[in-house]
């Protein structure tokens, strides 16, 4: 039976930095905090309180080194709340959930990062720099555009890999989707996720007018159409 972690608590790998435990802990809490799902008739108090207490152990840096020396020693409980068996056989530390929510999370910001950047590049074109561009020469200030939009298609690809590695389709990477799959999931941390997202479109059907599925698919539609502009800095 693997043994539950703080790590995995926050969906963040053993090596996070500060800033990622900080970024995860905040995001986590939006979702979760229990005030923000009275109205969906869902208690999230116990799972806030996991992630507040995996917060207050990783995000201090002499309790995370005797924490980490703790899972390094092989100790029969690491993580005071509570264990989750794995029955088919081992797995990586940080792949629950919420690592695949974290990512969805992280693709949209980057996405969402590129497509400004974009923006930005079409709006500062003057018609010379146009012309120069014909002839193969770039400006100093295209040049950092085009490099940062590599760089972001890398970090793309590697949020991508996570999500096709736990094999949910594009069509559920938008906050939505993952958020409400999300909060279900932590109600009962042994759930299929696959069958959550089944029980989305159950739910996007019956509680949600035509006008809204139509908002959802044509931002959807959005993302698939950036996602695939920044991936063309990837080639």
């Amino acid at each position: 039976m693997q043994i539950r972690t703080y790590y995995h608590v926050l969906g963040v790998s053993r090596d996070a930095t500060p800033a990622e435990i900080t970024n995860a802990k905040n995001a986590l809490a939006k979702i979760y905090h229990p005030d923000a799902n009275m109205n969906h008739e869902i208690d999230t108090t116990a799972y806030m309180q996991e992630i507040l207490e995996a917060y207050q152990v990783l995000s201090d840096p002499v309790q995370r080194k005797k924490y980490d020396q703790k899972l390094s020693g092989g100790a029969n409980r690491v993580f005071r709340t509570y264990k989750v068996g794995e029955p088919d056989g081992q797995t990586q530390e940080s792949d629950t959930f919420v690592t695949f929510w974290n990512a969805a999370l992280k693709l949209q910001e980057t996405v969402a990062n590129s497509s400004r950047l974009l923006q930005q590049d079409a709006k500062q074109k003057t018609l010379a720099m146009k012309l120069l561009e014909k002839i193969g020469k770039v400006d100093k200030t295209e040049k950092e555009q085009y490099d940062q939009l590599c760089a972001l298609s890398v970090q793309a690809l590697q949020y991508i890999a996570v999500l096709n590695k736990a094999e949910i389709p594009v069509e559920y990477w938008n906050p939505e989707a993952m958020n409400w799959v999300l909060i279900r999931w932590g109600q009962n941390q042994t759930a299929d996720y696959q069958t959550l997202f089944a029980k989305y479109d159950a739910y996007l059907n019956q509680k949600k007018s035509g006008t809204e599925r139509l908002r959802l698919k044509s931002q959807n539609r959005q993302f698939k159409n950036n996602l695939k502009k920044l991936l063309a800095y990837a080639l």
